[in-house]
């Protein structure tokens, strides 16, 4: 009788299959809703059939590229919010310290900063729920403190100096969210603009940046995409426009289904003289890639750093009934030249340690462990410098990674955390004392100097977090200067911004020193010329 009801089973399900390829369904498509079905009626247990559909569509563009993705509808909302360059909360940025919420900045004329939250001040309780000492997870917090506009939310809050709690209710509102995070002017001639993202109001920020400095006096830029990951492909495009002639030549992509689509610069750029620098490095990627490739074919400014990422896939996003989305790669891009930056990938590549294989390999360290073959060779448009395809762009200027100070130490105190939470709790018990001490961020570079007190303090919080200089003494000495200058960046940030961080930080950064020494010659074009020498 069982062995009846399994083939009775087995032929319904068969005939669904059959009604799907009558209805004119595909037959791999059928095959893979019959399997679907299959799996869902008869597995030993019960299943959990979004689960099982998620994972299968997961597995599917896994076959096909490393950026061909799947987001659910939660997933695709905090992108979104990510690269729309806003979200709908109360405007404060935060970092978690001992399980206490420690308020850092509050957005310019957001929610807390209208009601009077300041920096420095500690969010205990929202909306009567305690978030301090409970071990509540950052996405939790993040939960309770957003919300639709127009929406209130309760929070309590320990200020130093006042005994008792203080209570604010806050009407969430939309806050912005800035992927230009840095600007300001080096010298009296040379500015500096880092971005950290390409996403939808990019173009205007830079914009806005640009036009700034412009009247502070800038002459010359340099433009700062270490760390960029990528996003819009038209907002690197917008920007090119801002260096490049009418006409000019800036990206074009082309797929099997989606043919060739030229991108041009319009014209009427802000900033088409003047000498530019730009600095890569090995994650700088797509947009960021796009926007430098498109400088350095054209011979409008030197690139300076390390390789590239090398992503030179487009994505285009198609949502689901549900709310998900998939990120599917439907074509390639092209530099001016022709160059595709793709990196290779594959069952026998290891795509996701490629970074780290560069760096065994010595490629971070020596531009002598570089090599390209003639196949991957271009010439720039203008002065017929070589440039190369294939695996990222190959920066004019190499500046070799410095180990030396870079420590494994270093990188486990970062890591850890436990040098973001020294400085938070150093800037609590002393924020009034800095901001009157030092008026503004020249005061500041000048005169702070990181003590014995505060390294110390670092280097016994490392300890408890089992943090030990596996070099000993030696390692601990060589880590110091790093040490020093991030402890000393960090309190600039949360004192002001991030524009007074980098400042900060770029004032030992090889990248940015070769950047500044290369934009201030009065002939780029002599530069480019050595370059193409070489």
């Amino acid at each position: 009788m069982k062995r009846l009801l399994y083939t009775a089973l087995t032929l319904l399900t068969l005939a669904g299959a059959v009604r799907a390829q009558d209805n004119g369904l595909p037959e791999q498509l059928a095959k893979l809703m019959h399997s679907e079905n299959i799996i869902t009626r008869f597995y030993v247990d019960a299943v959990n059939e979004k689960e099982v559909v998620e994972a299968g569509i997961r597995a599917m563009l896994k076959e096909l590229d490393p950026h061909s993705t799947y987001s659910t509808p939660e997933e695709v909302k905090s992108l979104n919010e990510a690269m729309q360059g806003n979200f709908e909360g109360i405007g404060i940025q935060f970092n978690i310290v001992e399980d206490t919420l420690y308020v850092i900045q509050t957005t310019l004329n957001g929610p807390s900063e209208k009601a009077g939250i300041m920096p420095g001040d500690r969010i205990v309780s929202v909306n009567d729920t305690t978030i301090a000492g409970v071990k509540m997870s950052r996405g939790d917090i993040m939960k309770r403190l957003r919300g639709p506009k127009g929406s209130t939310v309760k929070v309590n809050v320990v200020r130093n100096g006042v005994p008792q709690q203080l209570v604010f209710t806050l009407t969430r509102d939309k806050i912005a969210t800035y992927s230009v995070d840095a600007a300001y002017m080096v010298d009296k001639k040379n500015g500096y603009i880092h971005i950290n993202s390409f996403g939808a109001t990019t173009h205007q920020e830079f914009v806005t940046k640009l036009d700034s400095l412009k009247k502070q006096g800038m002459k010359n830029l340099i433009l700062d995409l270490q760390g960029n990951g990528g996003g819009f492909l038209q907002a690197a495009v917008d920007i090119a426009n801002e260096f490049l002639n009418p006409n000019d030549l800036i990206v074009y992509t082309e797929g099997r289904v989606f043919l060739r689509t030229d991108y041009t610069a319009a014209g009427g750029g802000r900033f088409t003289k003047g000498n530019v620098a730009v600095i890569v490095d090995e994650t700088s990627a797509s947009a960021s890639e796009i926007l430098a490739g498109a400088i350095q074919d054209w011979d409008r400014g030197v690139v300076v750093g390390r390789r590239s990422f090398g992503k030179g896939l487009v994505q285009r996003a198609f949502t689901l009934p549900d709310g998900a989305m998939i990120r599917l790669t439907v074509s390639r891009y092209y530099t001016p030249t022709g160059r595709n930056i793709q990196k290779p990938y594959g069952d026998s590549i290891s795509y996701g340690n490629d970074l780290m294989e560069r760096y065994n390999h010595g490629e971070l360290t020596s531009a002598d462990s570089i090599h390209f073959p003639d196949s991957l060779k271009f010439t720039t448009i203008r002065m017929g410098r070589t440039v190369y395809g294939g695996g990222g762009i190959m920066p004019d200027y190499f500046v070799p990674l410095d180990t030396n100070k870079y420590t494994k130490y270093h990188r486990a105190i970062v890591n850890r955390g436990t040098m973001l939470q020294v400085t938070l709790r150093y800037l609590d018990r002393n924020r009034d004392k800095l901001t009157k001490e030092y008026r503004n961020i020249d005061e500041f570079a000048e005169r702070f100097v990181v003590d014995e007190e505060l390294l110390g303090s670092l280097r016994a919080a490392a300890e408890k977090d089992s943090i030990t200089p596996a070099g000993g003494e030696e390692e601990y000495q060589r880590s110091l200067p790093m040490l020093s200058l991030q402890l000393k960046a960090l309190l600039a940030r949360d004192i002001w911004n991030t524009s007074e961080y980098m400042q900060i930080f770029n004032s030992e950064d090889e990248n940015f020193k070769k950047a500044l020494e290369l934009v201030q010659t009065r002939d780029m074009n002599a530069v480019l010329r050595k370059e193409k020498k070489k």
